[in-house]
C-alpha cells in the first residue's frame, strides 16, 4: 500500500513516516500534485550475499601470501 503525502508533512511527520515504510508501507511524497520521491524499505540482503559469494570466489582463486609478504604491505602502508 503506498500511502501520499505532501512535503509538509513528510518534513513535519518524518518519524512517523519512516516507522510506516519499515513496517513494509510506501511513502510517496509530492509537491503540490507532483509526485517527487518514494520512501521504501531497504532491503540489501541479496546484494549482501551476493557480495560475500563473489569475495568467496575471488579470494580461493587467489594465491596464499607468504608471511614476508604480509609484513612488506603492513610496512608499506606505514609510510
Amino acid at each position: 500500500m503506498t500511502i501520499k503525502v505532501k512535503v509538509a508533512e513528510a518534513k513535519t511527520c518524518l518519524s512517523e513516516h519512516l516507522t510506516q515504510v519499515e513496517a513494509g508501507q510506501e511513502n510517496e511524497i509530492s509537491r503540490g500534485s507532483v509526485p517527487v520521491a518514494r520512501l521504501s524499505k531497504v532491503d540489501d540482503r541479496n546484494e549482501r550475499a551476493q557480495a560475500f559469494r563473489l569475495l568467496r570466489i575471488e579470494r580461493a582463486e587467489r594465491a596464499k601470501a607468504s608471511a614476508a609478504e604480509i609484513q612488506q604491505w603492513r610496512l608499506e602502508g606505514q609510510r
